[in-house]
């Protein structure tokens, strides 16, 4: 069933409620929401441990675009009254861009109690070809024109997708609902910020002080590997390699190491080990 919280600017935030126990929300990544994306499967697994709360991010879903113009201070009120209808406090899960969001969300929110990341797309080193200085303005400039396919196609290629592969992909189902979304694509990209360019994150963009566990695939690419390895650095946290996993993680395997993780640091009051 979905339900509706009010955020700071008056927009109304869809979210979904299942399971019991401490409250999880999950963020999700580019272009996903409750009803596209793997975050709903991954509630229907972790439901026995938590009381898991998933939503649709601005634009995406039964969320609208906003009753403001769109800032990052905008999505972090909306994961804040998540939080507030979770009670005040909840772990919270990140998952590629949405990871980087709930980084910058538990860097202002008191509530977030636990986090946890998947795969943050950060281009840290010369093992990825850097996001181009333009990308933002070049999807604005897209979207302007109207050309949302554009956009996708540009973003797909950017993160790896072979041209025969973005092809057979432009003829299916899924290409049709990704088009309504592909706007947000910008807002993903302006969180995401200047760290894309090859070079270490900056040790002063986050203030991260609850235990974290930062995550990557064994299947995936080496830069987002690496990247993880180097958000961990960043903030102190746990790092932690899933084998046999690549970006599209497989929530059977994610499930046990987020119970592990959230309740090792439940009977944890200092770092996690």
């Amino acid at each position: 069933m979905t339900r509706f919280t009010t955020s700071a600017d008056g927009t109304e935030v869809a979210y979904s409620i299942t399971g019991s126990g401490p409250a999880l929300v999950i963020v999700d990544g580019a272009m996903c929401h409750r009803m596209f994306g793997p975050a709903t499967e991954l509630a229907s697994v972790l439901d026995k441990n938590f009381t898991v709360y998933t939503y649709d991010r601005r634009g995406r879903g039964e969320t609208g675009d906003g009753a403001t113009p769109w800032s990052l201070e905008r999505e972090v009120e909306d994961i804040d009254a998540v939080i507030g209808e979770a009670g005040g406090s909840a772990f919270v899960f990140g998952v590629s861009s949405g990871a980087v969001l709930a980084m910058e969300a538990a860097s202002r929110l008191p509530g977030i109690s636990r986090l946890a990341l998947y795969e943050a797309p950060f281009v840290v080193d010369d093992t990825y070809k850097p996001r181009p200085a333009d990308i933002v303005a070049q999807m604005d400039d897209m979207l302007a024109r109207g050309d949302r396919s554009g956009m996708l196609s540009t973003f797909m290629k950017m993160v790896g997708v072979p041209g025969i592969g973005l092809a057979v992909m432009k003829l299916t189902p899924m290409w049709k609902k990704l088009k309504p979304v592909a706007h947000t694509l910008r807002w993903d990209l302006r969180i995401l910020g200047d760290d894309g360019r090859g070079t270490p994150l900056p040790t002063n963009r986050w203030n991260v002080k609850v235990p974290t566990l930062a995550m990557d695939g064994g299947k995936s690419p080496e830069y987002l590997r690496n990247a993880m390895k180097n958000v961990a650095e960043v903030l102190g946290a746990d790092h932690r390699t899933l084998p046999g996993q690549t970006h599209m993680y497989k929530s059977s395997v994610m499930a046990p190491e987020l119970v592990e993780f959230f309740s090792r640091a439940q009977r944890t009051a200092g770092p996690i080990a």
